[in-house]
């Protein structure tokens, strides 16, 4: 990808010998800081070099010119103003070059200071708009001229105000081995910003579940993006999350997929632990025979903070175990615990921001001695 920013912008930070180059570089790293522990090879799932994003985030510049899109400079010394961004899926690229200036000509520009945009593979858009001000009724009347001008979804948010005009999401489609599965993507949310390599991941990920059988336990699951293909591979999978938004929008993906055999918590992994060890009693839980379950396999997504050592003891007692991590450190710290109790059968490496020093990383690990 050519790109005018590159080494300017703080975005895009690796970007010496091209996508290839930076990839073959966060590889070698992650290959040398796991040698220790896994000697085998490490599955590579590569991105598309460039418009891979369906996710992203503008600061709004205000000077003499009007307005401009901006970014922080890699040398942190204040905002780059920027014209294009290379990365932002297509959809996002062609409402980016018509937004502003559409912004200025209705007059709604006024103490505007981010713009967010969401899209999907079928070309919805949802644009956020930030306000340090508070939103009125002439604000929203405008704000639905350019929705119909334009064709996408605005949400308008300032402190302690959300607008929505139409609807706050977007249905993506993802295409994991033979099958097609649609998600509702909530702006403001948690969702996979490459949907490309985020299909590499469900798919590595389903193979490492291939004829275990039983019952599922997901923690930290979103609003379902790996649950919902996983529960193909299983009798039950019982998936826990803290957030609201992301239960709500679980629940509406499930249905979307016509799966049945799913429940979703809202709890946190902590949460979660206490009530299957009878330490509390939840009333989010009202309902569900945790008993009945038969929970072998354990799948975690943790934030990049990793699992605490009670989520790392509670993990050991699982016979299977699957690590999806954002940030190789903890996973790391987390591996070198758990190594003491299971096995590392696989890795991978998915690729979700090309041109950065950040690397997700996919780990399937089975218990010592298990036959």
């Amino acid at each position: 990808m050519e790109c005018e920013y590159f080494g300017i912008c703080g975005s895009c930070r690796d970007y010496a010998e091209g996508y290839e180059g930076q990839l073959e570089r966060k590889v070698l790293a992650v290959r040398n800081t796991f040698n220790h522990l896994y000697s085998d090879d490490i599955t590579v799932c590569s991105s598309p070099s460039q418009q891979y994003r369906s996710r992203a985030e503008f600061k709004v510049y205000h000077d003499d010119e009007g307005l401009s899109y901006a970014m922080s400079r890699l040398d942190r010394q204040g905002p780059l103003k920027i014209t294009h961004c290379g990365i932002v899926s297509p959809f996002i690229a062609e409402v980016m070059d018509k937004l502003l200036a559409e912004i200025v000509d209705l007059g709604i520009g006024h103490k505007l200071f981010g713009i967010d945009f969401l899209t999907s593979g079928e070309g919805e858009v949802a644009v956020s708009m930030l306000y340090h001000r508070p939103l009125d009724e002439s604000w929203k009347e405008n704000a639905l001229l350019l929705q119909e001008r334009l064709g996408i979804y605005i949400i308008g948010r300032s402190r302690k105000q959300k607008l929505i005009l139409s609807q706050d999401y977007v249905t993506e489609k993802l295409q994991i081995q033979d099958r097609e599965y649609r998600y509702l993507h909530i702006e403001n949310s948690f969702t996979q910003p490459n949907p490309r390599v985020n299909e590499q991941m469900i798919e590595w990920s389903l193979g490492q579940l291939e004829g275990i059988g039983g019952d599922l336990l997901e923690l930290y699951c979103g609003a379902g993006n790996f649950t919902i293909p996983f529960a193909t591979k299983f009798e039950r999978v019982l998936a826990t999350e803290i957030s609201k938004a992301s239960i709500y929008a679980a629940k509406q993906n499930m249905a979307l997929n016509g799966i049945e055999n799913i429940e979703f918590v809202r709890l946190s992994a902590e949460e979660f632990t206490q009530a299957m060890d009878h330490i509390r009693v939840f009333k989010r839980m009202e309902g569900i025979d945790l008993e009945g379950y038969r929970l072998k396999t354990l799948f975690v997504d943790p934030p990049r903070s990793g699992l605490d050592e009670a989520a790392v003891a509670f993990a050991s007692r699982f016979d299977h175990l699957l690590y999806i991590s954002c940030n190789p450190e903890t996973l790391l710290r987390d591996l070198e615990a758990l190594s003491l109790t299971h096995t590392i059968d696989d890795m991978a490496a998915f690729d979700q921001f090309p041109y950065t020093h950040h690397l997700e990383m996919g780990v399937k690990l089975t218990k010592k001695g298990l036959a």
